[in-house]
């Protein structure tokens, strides 16, 4: 509410959008150069039992973009204001690639407020030095010609087995990421290279940690982060065949795993 914001300077809230009326609130996070609207085909899957809260990360979609860097803690910060507004105590909240980022950085920061955590084709490991480097340089690109840099670079993201069937989602993709304010997709990319190793998130949150992952994501290192989870109870990973894109490449598994692992309980490590 705007009686709660300071006097001196009006927070601007992050775009976001709800439907469904469940009992239990489920806040999805896009990742790079996407926005609430890539939940659309998983949207219909999803249990009747949660309340969708699809937040437009800052610089993306409609959220405005006030930084040169957004990092993965100010964007976790800006959702807990979201969480806030909405009077919820306890969440479960999902990112996909750099929403995963920010949605450890929220658990780090509030753990209290952390019923699940998903991280949906994403990682805990941070940068190595290489893409540090191709995250950095990619800020000319996007200067002198951002079509060509989302044209070469989201079709990488979706599994080459199925990029002829896969098509038109390529082409949505695109579409979104061309429509990304093009400083928002700068501020990320700064903001993704510089943030930490969160693994140890893995072994201190007591909450209940859903990984799924993608066999041939080219984005994230899935053997790298299979190698570094846990042993825990409290963890379960799923290893689908596709690429980085499961919202658009497997929707109704992932959202029937999801549904399944935060409502019940299923053996650990199934791979489809």
């Amino acid at each position: 509410r705007i009686s709660n914001l300071s006097s001196k300077k009006l927070k601007i809230m992050l775009h976001h959008e709800i439907s469904g009326n469940g009992k239990k609130p489920l806040v999805l996070l896009h990742g790079f150069m996407e926005d609430h609207t890539i939940w659309s085909d998983m949207e219909s899957h999803f249990s009747k039992e949660f309340t969708l809260i699809k937040i437009d990360l800052s610089g993306h979609g409609k959220s405005e973009n006030n930084n040169a860097v957004n990092s993965m803690d100010f964007m976790a910060e800006k959702v807990k204001e979201v969480i806030e507004k909405l009077n919820l105590n306890k969440i479960n909240i999902l990112g996909h690639s750099m929403g995963g980022y920010v949605s450890l950085a929220f658990a780090e920061k509030f753990p209290e407020s952390i019923e699940s955590l998903t991280l949906f084709f994403s990682t805990t490991l941070a940068d190595d030095e290489e893409k540090k480097q191709i995250r950095r340089r990619s800020i000319a690109v996007i200067d002198e010609n951002f079509e060509t840099f989302v044209n070469t670079s989201i079709p990488n993201l979706f599994s080459n087995n199925e990029k002829d069937i896969l098509e038109g989602k390529i082409e949505l993709a695109k579409n979104i990421a061309k429509s990304t304010n093009k400083e928002g997709v700068k501020a990320a990319q700064l903001g993704m290279a510089e943030r930490p190793d969160r693994t140890e998130i893995l072994e201190n949150l007591d909450a209940k940690i859903l990984i799924i992952a993608g066999k041939y994501d080219n984005a994230v290192k899935t053997e790298n982060l299979l190698k570094i989870i846990p042993e825990k109870t409290n963890i379960k990973t799923y290893v689908l065949d596709c690429g980085h894109n499961g919202h658009w490449e497997k929707p109704t598994i992932c959202a029937e795993i999801i549904n399944t692992e935060l409502l019940h309980n299923l053996p650990k490590k199934l791979v489809f």
